[in-house]
């Protein structure tokens, strides 16, 4: 059994957290992926940058140029996974958009993944046609997830088709904006919501982008399996004090 399908058959209330790869310092990446967990983490996306990130908001534009000005790159991010599952046990995806994938090579990507103990990957710019015609049997060849997004226009019929195509879960946003804007959750998002709730997938669903305190994430877990926080939790690392950081951060979620 896979990690992602250990964890939510054995969880509630799943915390996962965004952080992006080579943030604040470009050699941080594993030690914060070692912290979130003893922290309480349920699960982990790490972000690899890209010069044009259109659904993120401005923290993690801003993280993203800092990790690339540092150096960052898939090459040099899988470099410092290859210790990942010496030191980390929950799930791990990578985060990010198509264009490094395809230049980095779709075959190579998951292979990349596989060797280093990543457990699938959130592409929010891949369409879903192409990864059915031309990257899904790569995938599951190396027993990745790929994980899709919803969101509140997203048809019915869509949202069925991506049930089919889950192998770990459905990531629902919240909201058509950018990431980092606060959950607000209006009678509209309620329906959106309780419409998924009542649609009764197969797979697990996550909510993200907007959570940022405990009242947000739990209101998430009212409506789905656990909720997904990125740019507080970038806003919130403090280089000078790394660990203590993310402790303090994290406590916040785990009272």
């Amino acid at each position: 059994m896979s990690r992602i399908k250990e964890l939510f058959q054995n969880k509630k209330n799943i915390l996962s957290i965004y952080y992006t790869a080579g943030y604040p310092g470009l050699n941080d990446t594993i030690n914060i992926a070692e912290a979130l967990e003893q922290a309480g983490a349920d699960l982990l996306e790490i972000g690899f940058p890209y010069s044009d990130p259109v659904a993120d908001g401005p923290t993690i534009q801003a993280s993203s140029k800092q990790s690339l000005d540092q150096g960052m790159t898939l090459k040099l991010l899988f470099e410092q996974l290859k210790d990942l599952r010496k030191r980390v046990s929950i799930p791990v995806l990578l985060m990010g958009y198509v264009n490094p994938v395809l230049q980095f090579g779709v075959e190579n990507f998951c292979k990349a993944c596989v060797e280093v103990g990543v457990d699938g990957c959130i592409v929010p710019d891949l369409p879903m046609v192409e990864y059915e015609e031309l990257y899904q049997t790569v995938f599951e060849e190396n027993g990745l997830s790929n994980i899709f997004l919803v969101t509140p226009q997203t048809s019915p019929e869509r949202i069925r088709k991506i049930d089919g195509l889950t192998n770990g879960f459905v990531y629902l946003i919240s909201t058509s904006a950018t990431t980092g804007q606060q959950l607000q959750v209006s009678g509209n998002t309620e329906d959106y919501f309780s419409r998924i709730v009542d649609m009764k997938l197969n797979n697990p669903t996550m909510i993200g982008f907007g959570i940022n305190s405990k009242e947000t994430f739990d209101k998430a877990c009212q409506y789905a399996n656990g909720g997904i926080i990125g740019s507080a939790f970038v806003k919130a690392l403090d280089p000078n004090d790394l660990n203590g950081s993310i402790k303090t951060f994290m406590q916040k979620f785990k009272q």
